[in-house]
């Protein structure tokens, strides 16, 4: 069996799931590289994978810089970073795992996917939930006829209002300007699954939403700017609470370790290091002032060849998870994301059934539901010629389903109905994705 080689240029919550991943799997991947600015975190990743020192760098330019030096060069620094690296190492001859979203503007996505062809280069955006067993099956289930030709989806991601707060109020996607809007930086996912299910080229998009409650003029009266302040008369009951999310829950690794990149030297952040960083970062800000101007509510209207229509709504109140509802001409499909089966309707018998999820120990486990392992096993069969699923996608596919999102934040700010065809030909694009 061929051992591919991977680099990984930012080391990340992401970067160093899917490096994980991959050293779960040693007789298919090695890490021998990585770039990361952050000095505490490049050690952790040198230490963790025996990585050479002279493979350590902190820049992207850097570890780029090296003529070709490995198979894979998986790209998960932040938004506003997937570019620069995405384009050098294409040019590098790199095959890629692209963290989403490709880039922050429809030239950028376009460039990338053009140069990818051009070099005969293989791109693999990480729009994990095509991986994972759930949506797997439900693609099963369609393309099986089950439900007959798909007339209308309806899907919904629900983000979590503590989540939202962590990532979208104080966290690195705050703001649309460093990074993208929350449609491409949180739920390219699910454009790209509604697109996946329904196998229809959009034509029209309509999108509404706005950024509504978690702003200044919603803050308590008396609530500081930081709640760290010690000050706010409703700390004891505000959901929202740093001190109780950040450093009171000694099991929300994830949050603390968020919290104190840059201040911690390790992946157990310490109670003093997490508080110095709800005194000094975001982290620490009241939601209600908060530098935020992400959207924490969002719907996307979406007409496809023959008719099809669908419908997504995004927004930060409620527990978190997605669902989704398909009506077909011979019947309906509806699931939770989580759910272990998936309920079908066959509008011939006038009866449902319960089709079954194929649990693993990745989909109950792992990161998204199994999607960031179904992928790093499907990236390796992709690679190596040996693929027969349906869930990897070329680049040129998850470059027109970003452009949707971007279609559809400009119906959104000029409160207009967008035709996709004439969108995509403003920057010399065809609109023929099925």
């Amino acid at each position: 069996m061929k051992q591919l080689t991977a680099i990984c240029i930012g080391a990340g919550g992401r970067g160093r799931a899917y490096s994980n991943i991959m050293s779960e799997m040693p007789e298919k991947f090695k890490l021998i590289g990585v770039a990361e600015p952050v000095d505490a975190a490049r050690e952790i990743m040198r230490e963790s994978f025996s990585l050479p020192a002279e493979n350590c760098y902190k820049t992207w330019e850097e570890i780029l810089s090296r003529p070709k030096f490995a198979d894979i060069a998986i790209i998960a620094t932040m938004d506003d970073m997937h570019y620069g690296p995405a384009m050098k190492a294409i040019s590098l001859g790199y095959d890629i795992l692209l963290e989403k979203p490709i880039a922050q503007t429809v030239e950028e996505c376009s460039d990338i996917a053009k140069a990818a062809h051009e070099k005969g280069v293989r791109v693999i955006v990480c729009h994990v939930l095509r991986y994972t067993p759930f949506y797997k099956k439900v693609k099963e289930i369609v393309d099986r006829g089950d439900i007959g030709d798909i007339m209308s989806v309806i899907a919904l991601e629900r983000i979590g209002n503590i989540h939202f707060s962590h990532s979208y109020v104080r966290g690195n996607w705050h703001s649309e300007e460093e990074t993208t809007p929350m449609l491409l930086a949180k739920s390219c996912h699910d454009l790209d699954i509604i697109q996946w299910i329904i196998g229809k080229t959009c034509k029209k998009v309509s999108s509404f939403g706005d950024l509504t409650y978690f702003k200044s003029e919603n803050a308590p009266k008396g609530a500081p700017v930081r709640c760290a302040d010690g000050t706010c008369p409703i700390a004891d009951t505000c959901p929202y609470n740093c001190i109780k999310l950040y450093h009171d829950d000694k099991n929300n690794l994830w949050f603390r370790r968020a919290a104190t990149k840059g201040i911690s030297q390790t992946t157990y952040p310490t109670d003093e290091e997490v508080m110095k960083a709800l005194m000094t970062t975001d982290y620490g800000l009241c939601v209600f002032h908060a530098n935020n101007d992400v959207l924490d509510h969002q719907t996307v209207d979406m007409l496809f060849d023959g008719n099809v229509t669908a419908s997504f709504t995004v927004n930060a109140f409620n527990g978190g998870g997605r669902a989704i509802h398909l009506f077909g001409t011979k019947g309906e499909l509806v699931a939770e994301a989580n759910d272990t089966e998936i309920r079908v309707y066959n509008s011939d018998i006038r009866k449902w059934s319960s089709v079954p999820v194929k649990e693993t120990e990745e989909s109950i486990l792992g990161g998204h539901g199994g999607g960031d392992q179904g992928i790093i096993a499907d990236l390796y069969d992709y690679l190596c010629g040996t693929y027969n699923g349906c869930s990897v996608a070329d680049i040129s596919v998850s470059a027109a389903n970003h452009l949707i999102g971007f279609a559809a934040e400009r119906a959104r700010h000029t409160v207009a109905v967008v035709d996709v065809d004439k969108y995509f030909a403003e920057f010399g694009l065809e609109n023929n994705i099925k």
